[in-house]
């Protein structure tokens, strides 16, 4: 039986295949090519995709400052905001991903929370990649698109608690997600969401392919 988020993400899958709405526009890409992410991507989530690395030296350091340098060695090439490497495109497939979140929102008294893996899956259909976080509490739903020699560029929405159907991107400006994905190893990727809407600075999800 799929997961929940398995099926929010067929969901989203579908929305992206067709017409994509930003901020007012409409496009309609066509079978044969890919749009480009900056027409599909609203104001804010250029500006924070533009804005990742200093987001990411800013969580690293709130993080340390509040006592998680150990920790963050640890983990090696994951948390290096300059360790991605060429041809970063992520197979498809199913993945464990875990989630660490960096620096602290206003208002969040916390520097640094790691948490246990979660099931993910990468989705390609025709011209259209898509990822899904299948369970945990906070799952990230969107679409992957070329961004360069480094990294894919992910714009996508939030999904909480029990829910069972993901809003389309840049419906609701709360709920957008907007990053990339690195790949930092042989078999290890990294989903980067600099200034998510809640809690942290940054938020850094490790990728590894499922046994």
């Amino acid at each position: 039986m799929m997961g929940k988020g398995l099926l929010a993400g067929f969901a989203l899958l579908g929305l992206a295949a067709g017409s994509v709405v930003a901020e007012g526009r409409t496009t309609k890409p066509s079978a044969a090519t890919v749009p480009d992410w900056r027409a599909v991507a609203t104001r804010p989530d250029l500006r924070r995709i533009r804005d990742w690395r200093e987001a990411f030296v800013q969580a690293l350091g709130e993080a340390r400052t509040s006592g998680h340098e150990a920790v963050i060695a640890a983990e090696g090439a994951l948390l290096d905001p300059d360790a991605g490497l060429d041809n970063p495109a992520i197979p498809a497939g199913r993945y464990r991903c875990r989630t660490l979140k960096l620096g602290s929102a206003a208002g969040s008294a916390l520097g640094f929370v790691a948490y246990p893996a979660f099931d993910c899956t990468v989705t390609t259909q025709g011209a259209v990649t898509t990822f899904t976080k299948i369970n945990g509490s906070q799952r990230p739903v969107g679409r992957l698109y070329a961004g360069g020699l480094r990294r894919q560029i992910f714009l996508g929405t939030m999904m909480f608690g029990d829910e069972i159907r993901a809003l389309g991107y840049a419906r609701d400006a709360g709920r957008d997600v907007a990053g990339a994905v690195e790949r930092v190893g042989p078999q290890r990727w990294r989903l980067i969401l600099p200034y998510p809407r809640f809690e942290s600075t940054l938020d850094v999800v490790e990728l590894i392919p499922a046994s």
